[in-house]
């Protein structure tokens, strides 16, 4: 045997594609499929996070549980941190790498923990919206996740579960590009060392003052039923 055969029979490494699924429409399928399962987990996981006998710490198990639900199925790298850097389109942001995510995240979850009875519901929130992106700790489902983990914050910190079907994730993923601005303007502030989250504060406010309407006009319909 020749030296380059012997070289050709070394073992070697060869990376992977991060995607599972690759079809399109089975992409989109799969990504309803584990929509739901991620609102029924977030549902379950809000209830068990209201027992009083268990106070309330947002940790990283949290928020690597739901990116799971999200992407199990999609990503070869569901409910894992990415492993490389990430861009994000239409961005000016650039997030920071892949070596130093773990640590940031655990610093958004010290933010909230430090600051849960200062601060309120709506702040800790639009915190938790805003770093979850600016850190975009995933290979993807980056969004999905942080609008969830969001969404168990704010319910968790008010002390119920929001009433409602028109929840503030579902008016985020029909309409975007408010939520978008919202992150931009939170980044811009964090590149000039500030920390302002005013705009993403105001923007749940308004999809929350939504939320709890569409809750007065269910309970008007089944009145007007009723007569």
């Amino acid at each position: 045997m020749s030296e380059d055969d012997g070289e050709a029979e070394r073992r070697h490494s060869q990376a992977f594609s991060a995607e599972v699924v690759e079809d399109e429409w089975a992409r989109k399928e799969a990504e309803a499929r584990n929509g739901l399962r991620q609102t029924d987990a977030l549902m379950d996981m809000i209830d068990t996070c209201l027992d009083p006998e268990r106070p309330f710490r947002l940790r990283l198990s949290m928020i690597l549980h739901l990116q799971r639900l999200a992407l199990d199925g999609i990503s070869a790298y569901a409910g894992n941190f990415r492993p490389g850097g990430v861009e994000i389109k239409q961005s000016q942001h650039q997030p920071p790498p892949a070596h130093l995510v773990a640590e940031y995240v655990e610093d958004m979850c010290d933010y909230v923990n430090e600051n849960w009875e200062a601060a309120s519901a709506v702040h800790l929130a639009a915190y938790v919206m805003w770093r979850l992106n600016w850190i975009h700790p995933f290979a993807d489902g980056n969004g999905r996740t942080s609008r969830a983990v969001s969404y168990l914050v704010l319910c968790v910190r008010l002390g119920y579960r929001l009433p409602g079907s028109n929840t503030i994730p579902y008016q985020i993923a029909q309409n975007r590009q408010p939520y978008f601005d919202a992150i931009d303007a939170a980044d811009a502030a964090a590149a000039n060392n500030k920390l302002d989250v005013s705009e993403m504060e105001k923007l749940i406010e308004g999809l929350l003052a939504n939320q709890l309407y569409g809750v007065l006009e269910d309970a008007r319909g089944l009145e007007g039923d009723g007569t």
